[in-house]
């Protein structure tokens, strides 16, 4: 009679339809699902990011202008020194170095600070139910901030040394957004390999260090590609492939002023499909598992 009961038992448990706590936490569906109601809780995520910017510059006099003041110093000291030793006429490099500082800032920040994104927000995370995607976001507007605080730099450059402005400034907006797209992935990539692993943040800042001197920010892709010397520009070629060049040229080129390479927004666009198809994968199968690894 027993045998009967545990046979008929688990002959409806198989008939039956999986309840929800029952799906492996490996699914494609809750992948989705977290990053549905992270976009969904915008006011938190949006408040939480602009809390880390008060709190930072919390009892100073003048706030987050610091930010823009001290972008300014930078850009204008290293545009002094570079527009001498490159020869270049400081009304071109100026800006051309502005604008470089402006979007490496964002994006190294990304890779910097992303590396540590849920490593910083343990408390969070072990007491607050909310989907991992939340603390992408909020770092995400963090430095999306910190870009609108620094691109009064570049207008204030803009209004000292006048450039020729066309319509594809206007570029200058799906350029960013493509960015920090981009920048999504990235942070939730790292920051779920290096919550895993501890050692992977101080890899990720020597890495940045070292493709700031890789890509052409202080120096000019141009100028080393038209240099006479035929050796020197076909070494400047080898820049394409990094591809954080590629990034830089389709923002920089069209706040410029400059001829638009369309060949540089066709790699940032196989870069975003494949980030985000990799992007995926690890929010699908690491995703229940960090709430454990901090």
């Amino acid at each position: 009679m027993v045998g009967t009961l545990s046979l008929v038992h688990a002959t409806s448990t198989l008939d039956r339809p999986p309840a929800p706590s029952e799906i492996s936490p490996r699914s494609w569906r809750k992948a989705f699902k977290d990053i549905r109601d992270a976009l969904g809780q915008r006011q938190l995520w949006a408040h939480l990011g602009w809390q880390d910017i008060k709190q930072r510059y919390r009892r100073s006099v003048i706030g987050p202008l610091w930010i823009t003041i001290s972008m300014a110093v930078t850009v204008t000291a290293l545009g002094l020194l570079y527009s001498q030793l490159f020869g270049q006429p400081l009304a071109e490099h100026l800006p051309y170095l502005a604008v470089g500082f402006i979007v490496w800032g964002f994006i190294g920040n990304c890779v910097n600070d992303g590396s540590e994104v849920f490593i910083s927000n343990e408390g969070l995370i072990k007491q607050l139910p909310a989907p991992v995607s939340i603390h992408v976001l909020r770092l995400l507007w963090r430095q999306v901030l910190f870009f609108a605080h620094n691109l009064v730099v570049y207008f204030v450059l803009l209004f000292v040394f006048p450039h020729p402005l066309s319509w594809t400034v206007l570029l200058a907006i799906p350029a960013f957004a493509l960015i920090a797209v981009n920048g999504a992935w990235v942070i939730l990539v790292v920051g779920t390999i290096s919550t895993r692993f501890r050692d992977i943040p101080p890899v990720t800042q020597s890495i940045v260090q070292l493709m700031f001197f890789m890509t052409p920010i202080v120096w000019n892709y141009d100028q080393f590609k038209s240099n006479p010397n035929p050796a020197i520009a076909e070494r400047a070629k080898l820049a394409e492939i990094n591809p954080f060049m590629h990034f830089l040229e389709i923002i920089r080129q069209p706040m410029l002023g400059s001829p638009i390479a369309w060949h540089h927004w066709l790699v940032c666009g196989a870069i975003t499909v494949v980030g985000w198809a990799l992007a995926l994968i690890v929010l699908r199968n690491y995703r229940a598992r960090v709430s454990y690894w901090v």
